[in-house]
């Protein structure tokens, strides 16, 4: 499936964003990498701070090629973009991303203490990863926009 066809299927529509736009989304994901790396957080907290900068990721990812999320499953919805924007070996980190999304509602809505040091790290470490592709991949495609 393509984008296009996620918009005709009502998931997404179009959206038009800039050079401004995107720089305030990537100091969203800054200040909460710097925040997620603070250790007197829980790792709940953590865990939920690297989540929300993964997810500005695949937002500028899905603003950059035109569009944004409909409100029904935003969230799934912008991290499952992340294939059919990169590429389909990102599946997995979609798929990796989704189950962070599900944790973190446990955490941030259900139940504390679920979400260990290690998986916050992890979380971290992936969303840093994650925001090097992104900032490559901007340049690339869309260089008026990075």
């Amino acid at each position: 499936m393509s984008l296009e066809q996620w918009s005709k299927n009502g998931w997404l529509r179009p959206h038009r964003t800039n050079r401004a736009q995107l720089a305030e989304l990537f100091a969203i994901v800054e200040r909460d990498l710097d925040d997620a790396r603070t250790e007197r957080l829980s790792p709940d907290w953590q865990f939920g701070i690297a989540y929300n900068a993964a997810l500005k990721l695949c937002t500028i990812l899905l603003y950059a090629e035109g569009y944004r999320p409909e409100k029904t499953l935003a969230h799934y919805r912008t991290l499952q973009a992340l294939p059919l924007i990169l590429g389909t070996d990102r599946q997995d980190d979609a798929d990796y991303l989704d189950t962070c999304r599900s944790k973190r509602n446990t955490a941030e809505y259900d139940s504390a203490g679920h979400i260990s040091p290690e998986e916050a790290r992890e979380l971290v470490a992936f969303a840093a990863e994650l925001r090097a592709t992104v900032e490559s991949w901007l340049s690339e495609k869309h260089p008026t926009l990075a």
